[in-house]
């Protein structure tokens, strides 16, 4: 183990330097509301390179960030963003929503987020901008060119034109597309485009290694697994929501660059089905036994302590922490027995392996904490006969709700069968990393790998529609797990199957 880059490693790893560069997707949205001035001063303390954060155009044409067209989700407002003059959304509260912590935190403006200064003196962290609407891009350019110095940011886009423009205004485009293939690699290419952007899976289509003439940025990178994958190879940046997490693994992948094993810390699923279930405590609710392993991936012995961090909700996990030596190259496993959960989906349990130098005298020294999380999922099988799917009541006293599902061909059919009460209500399905929306019902197409994907692919469904509150009627989203809406907050997504 390098002993230099052990002393510098820094207290979150931030010591190992990019690339990958890390930039926290809508500042540290774990630790602070997201798009926020908090939250984006919270990443650079991190230690992150830099801040991915959205921007879009209020009534009076000023930039500012935030991630919805509406303001229902993360301010007191309501409404279309566009609708309302910045006097009227320097009002309102975008922090409250997070905690009682944040209450008051106004939105930001690209000008707050443009006047972010390093952790170092006479230092500026890297900008990712996501352009939510194309015809904001020369007022983007006049904010950057009347700083009066220079800044590294790149422009981040799925439209081609867009790229186009951002590169003559003078910005460096980030190309973000669904699968990395030889069209966006020429395109990237013969136009001239600072770096192309896709999730981890999409850069398979020509290989993880194959060379590409702009830089090439990992988007949307949490889980522990694709986050090693993507820290050992040649990418230029990552986005993620999970800032320590990324941190840590890039330390590990500087630590121990010879090791090619999995991520050191492998957890079971918690399944979410009536065997495991308390539903006295919320339908989001269980009492699990789970395999954890433990994995020393260092060259030299190592002291691993395990301990439960509580996210969201209320579990009991009477077995942590647990302190054990682990040799090089040797793998602890153990059951967890857990209890509890919460009543909606997200901020699962996580599980924190901290590493630590064996010592003579005294305690041992900690270098280096990984983390994963305890995720709770749902399974659905899908046929050709319809399915019904119960949405989850998130509160005591939500009214029932459901869908159904079926499998025509190659696509999946799904449809509202009772809304719960919501106004106006529309359909949206997550479906292995896309997110389609509807009416009343909807038709989306199968990955064409469905059948061949024992484990299934990555779903969820959900019903949106209106409700009336003594604040205004507000947007309310009933949901069968995780993963929809398409946001922090909303957890993880279940599994879908071929039926039999």
């Amino acid at each position: 183990m390098d002993q230099a880059l052990l002393q510098r490693i820094g207290e979150h790893g931030e010591g190992a330097s990019g690339p990958p560069w890390i930039f926290g997707l809508r500042g540290a949205p774990r630790e602070a509301p997201e798009n926020t001035r908090a939250g984006l001063s919270r990443a650079v303390a991190l230690g992150l390179d830099g801040v991915s954060y959205d921007v879009r155009t209020c009534a009076g044409g000023e930039l500012v960030l935030c991630a919805d067209a509406s303001l229902d989700r993360t301010t007191d407002g309501t409404g279309a963003l566009a609708a309302h003059g910045a006097g009227e959304l320097h009002q309102l509260d975008a922090g409250g929503w997070f905690s009682r912590e944040f209450a008051g935190e106004r939105l930001a403006w690209l000008d707050d987020a443009l006047a972010l200064h390093g952790n170092a003196a006479g230092t500026f962290p890297q900008h990712l901008i996501e352009l939510r609407e194309p015809a904001a891009l020369p007022e983007i350019a006049r904010r950057i060119s009347a700083l009066g110095r220079q800044l590294s940011v790149r422009v981040q886009s799925s439209r081609r034109s867009s790229c186009r423009e951002a590169r003559d205004l003078g910005l460096s485009p980030l190309l973000a597309t669904a699968r990395a293939d030889e069209d966006d690699r020429r395109f990237a290419r013969d136009e001239r485009l600072a770096a192309v952007g896709a999730r981890l899976r999409a850069w398979d289509v020509l290989g993880r290694n194959a060379s590409w003439d702009a830089e090439r940025f990992c988007l949307d990178v949490d889980d522990p697994d694709e986050l090693l994958e993507a820290c050992r190879l040649p990418f230029n940046g990552l986005t993620t929501t999970e800032p320590r997490r990324a941190l840590a693994v890039r330390a590990l992948v500087a630590l121990a660059p010879a090791d090619r094993g999995p991520y050191p810390l492998q957890l079971g699923e918690l399944l979410i089905e009536p065997a495991t279930s308390l539903a006295s405590e919320g339908e989001w609710c269980g009492r699990w036994e789970v395999e954890v392993r433990a994995r020393n991936p260092f060259d030299v012995e190592v002291e691993v302590e395990l301990a439960l961090v509580v996210r969201r909700g209320a579990f009991d996990a009477p077995a942590f922490p647990q302190r054990f030596p682990l040799a090089v190259g040797e793998e602890r496993k153990l059951v967890l027995r857990i209890t509890g959960g919460s009543w909606s989906p997200g901020g699962d349990p996580l599980v924190v392996a901290s590493f630590a130098l064996p010592a003579r005298d005294g305690e041992p020294r900690a270098f280096l904490s990984l983390d994963a999380p305890l995720r709770r999922v749902r399974e659905a099988r899908l046929s050709d006969f319809a399915l019904r799917l119960a949405l989850l009541r998130e509160a005591p006293r939500e009214r029932a709700a459901s869908v159904t599902i079926r499998r025509h061909r190659s696509d999946l059919l799904a449809a509202i069968e009772d809304p719960g009460g919501l106004d106006e209500p529309r359909l949206f399905v997550h479906l292995d990393g896309e997110v389609f929306g509807g009416a009343r019902g909807l038709r989306a197409p199968l990955p064409e790998d469905f059948d061949r994907r024992p484990r299934g692919v990555p779903f969820s469904i959900a019903v949106s529609g209106r409700r009336a509150t003594p604040r205004g009627s507000r947007v309310v989203v009933r949901r069968w797990a995780g993963g929809l809406p398409d946001t922090l907050a909303a957890g993880d997504p279940g599994r879908l199957r071929a039926g039999t």
